[in-house]
Parts: C-alpha cells; sequence; structure tokens
C-alpha cells in the first residue's frame, strides 16, 4: 500500500544541498508549494555555499548543512531538528549522502525521484516516487515533485533576493560601464571537461566591445586554473575590454553584476542558471553536457549545442538513442564550438536589445512635448 500523500501540507520538507544551478532551478517549484498552500511552512535543508546565494528566499527557513563537517555535521542538524516533523519531505537530491542525511529527519512521507531519474539507489529512502518522466529537463523533474503533490500552478517565478550591499559590490567593480559578463570555467571536477577556450573567449570579448562598446566582465572562484585562464583571456584582449573579478566577488555580489550585465556567457555551470533566474539573455556553451536535461531553461534557443556532435565523434553513439544525461568526458569536445556560433548568439540578441531600446515615435513626442 502506497503512504498517502497530504492533501494540505501545513509544513513541507525539502533536501536538496547542492549545486548552485540545480537550486536555481528548484526555486520554482518552492514558489509553486508557496502558491498551493501560502500557509504552509517550508523548511529547506542546504548546502553552505547554496545558502549563501539563496539566503533571504521569501518563506522559507533554511537549515544549512556543511558537507565538509560529514557525519559529525549530519548528526549536528539531526539534534536541531529533533523535534520538527514534516508532513512530507522531499527527498531533492540523488546523492547517498543526502540520503543518509535524510535517515535521521522525521516526515510522514517521503518523496523522491522514480527510479529512471534516482541515483545512488535513492528510491530506497523514500516512500513514493515522482512519475517516470523521460528526457525531462532538471527543472521540469523539480516541479514533478510539485505536480505529484497536487500543484496545479506551475508557472516559473524566482524572485531571488539581491541585497543592496551586493549591488555596491557590483558597482564598486564596473562603476556605470554597460557590460557582458562571462564566467569561463566550470567547478573543476575530475574528468568534467565543460571549459572552453580562451582564444573564444577573448574573440568574443573582443566583438562586443568594438561592436557594441560592451566591456566583458570575467567572474569565478579564486582556483589557479580560472586565474590562470582569466589571465589568459586578457593578454589576448584590448586592456579597456576586460574587467577581471575573478575571485573577487561574494555569490551575491555576482548575481548582482549578473543581473545588471547585458548578457551573460558560459559553459554548463551555476553563473549561466543564476542569469537564467534574474531573467538576464544568456548564451549557454553546451558540447559535454546536454543542454536538453540542463540548459538555462528560459533561454534554451539561445545555447550553443555541439552536444550531439560531440557524442557521435567521441563516444561513437547514437544521440537519439544515448542514455539521457549521459556526459562526453573528452578534453576536445569543447573545441566543437567555435566563436562565430558565439558571436551569432549575441548579434542576435544583443541587436533586439538594441532596437527595444529605440524610443517610438510616441516615446519621442511625449520627450519633446514643445516641439512641433
Amino acid at each position: 500500500m502506497k503512504h498517502p500523500l497530504p492533501t494540505r501540507p501545513a509544513h513541507i520538507g525539502v533536501l536538496r544541498l547542492s549545486a548552485l544551478g540545480d537550486v536555481c532551478n528548484l526555486v520554482p517549484t518552492v514558489r509553486a508549494l508557496q502558491r498551493q498552500w501560502p500557509e504552509a511552512r517550508i523548511t529547506w535543508i542546504i548546502g553552505k555555499g547554496e545558502y549563501s546565494l539563496l539566503a533571504g528566499l521569501s518563506g522559507v527557513e533554511f537549515i544549512v548543512y556543511d558537507k565538509s563537517t560529514g557525519l559529525a555535521g549530519m548528526r549536528t542538524l539531526w539534534r536541531q531538528l529533533a523535534d520538527t516533523r514534516f508532513d512530507v519531505l522531499l527527498h531533492m537530491q540523488q546523492a547517498l549522502r543526502a540520503s543518509v542525511l535524510s535517515l535521521g529527519l522525521k516526515a510522514d512521507v517521503r518523496v523522491g525521484f522514480d527510479k529512471d531519474r534516482a541515483k545512488d539507489r535513492q528510491y530506497w529512502f523514500t516512500h513514493r516516487q515522482i512519475d517516470p518522466r523521460p528526457r525531462a529537463h532538471v527543472l521540469e523533474s523539480f516541479m514533478d515533485f510539485a505536480r505529484l503533490l497536487g500543484v496545479e500552478d506551475t508557472s516559473l517565478h524566482w524572485d531571488l533576493p539581491i541585497p543592496d550591499q551586493a549591488y555596491e559590490e557590483a558597482q564598486r567593480f564596473t562603476a556605470d560601464a554597460r557590460y557582458m559578463l562571462i564566467s569561463p570555467c566550470a567547478n573543476p571536477r575530475l574528468r568534467n571537461f565543460r571549459n572552453w577556450s580562451a582564444e573564444g573567449y577573448a574573440a568574443v570579448a573582443e566583438h562586443v566591445f568594438v561592436q557594441y562598446g560592451l566591456k566583458t566582465v570575467m567572474t569565478g572562484g579564486g582556483s589557479t586554473q580560472e586565474r590562470e585562464m582569466g589571465q589568459r583571456i586578457k593578454t589576448l584582449c584590448q586592456p579597456e575590454a576586460v574587467i577581471d573579478v575573478i575571485g573577487a566577488t561574494s555569490l551575491k555580489g555576482l548575481l548582482a553584476l549578473i543581473d545588471r550585465a547585458q548578457v551573460v556567457v558560459g559553459p554548463d555551470s551555476g553563473p549561466v542558471h543564476m542569469a537564467n533566474a534574474v531573467n538576464t539573455p544568456v548564451v549557454g556553451l553546451y558540447a559535454t553536457t546536454n543542454p536538453d536535461r540542463a540548459a538555462p531553461y528560459l533561454w534554451r534557443e539561445q545555447v550553443v549545442n555541439r552536444y550531439p556532435q560531440a557524442v557521435k565523434d567521441f563516444l561513437h553513439e547514437d544521440p537519439e538513442t544515448i542514455n539521457w544525461g549521459r556526459r562526453v568526458r573528452h578534453p576536445e569536445a569543447m573545441s566543437l564550438i567555435g566563436a562565430e556560433d558565439v558571436i551569432g548568439h549575441l548579434d542576435a540578441l544583443l541587436n533586439e536589445a538594441h532596437s527595444d531600446a529605440l524610443p517610438t515615435s510616441t516615446d519621442q513626442e511625449s520627450e519633446f512635448p514643445d516641439e512641433a
């Protein structure tokens, strides 16, 4: 017999620790739950870095788990929630660590991914699973949890909080410059070859500087790899074309920079999904990961998609029949993306933005009412 789902949950638990892009994709599900049950209490168990990005999200109580604390940190969190019982726990992290963490949480019913989407045997740790949806985008996979609970309005809203201090931080770096933002490097992981070339980024930065007068703000963490990539891009560009803030921003400051950018360019990583969440136009660079599953959701048409070609060239498989979400772990895959591919998408976005910004005849008349 299936565990019954609550018809009007009073307390909803959300378990999703990481990563930055994924928590951005999850926020619309939280908003949908809030619309359906505005009186419900929502507690989100989240990772430390991810919390620093989403802190202040309206109507959500966050409980932070620092993954570096391991089992000791789990025990601390369990004690913190010892008197808490969820009407439903949405187990939205397909990882064994999160499943172990879930064991110490009290809930009437635990909901997880269906077997095709559940990694690390996550279904062993849940009572109910969301309905199967082959070939789903990550954002839709999260929204399937709300659908299972009976949520009717699944329209997409984020409303991420960006404090004034974050905008002040962004202003210190950029002053009044108009800019494109690039995040050249994805987080370094073993055999996770998502990074495009410095030469490609430099060609794109030069193009938007010459054609549109846009500077390029480079962002990222403080790793040696990211700093070296940033330095290489700078040496290939006119000095005044680039503002290097790699390793210098907070996550809220980065979000403010993204919010004020004319456009964002980057590989499959947190910043492109942050741009999607604040509705900044974004050109995603995809060859090693499948954009149909993981592209910036609102800007999927502007993705430079070389994933099908990478599957053929490096995996020697058919992209139509390959396992959904399979990665192309090859260091040359991103070289399938050419600078002209990216520039074409940027021109489409920036020309449209320029044309939208031009005053109409009505605007001109209202601006100069005394002119005949």
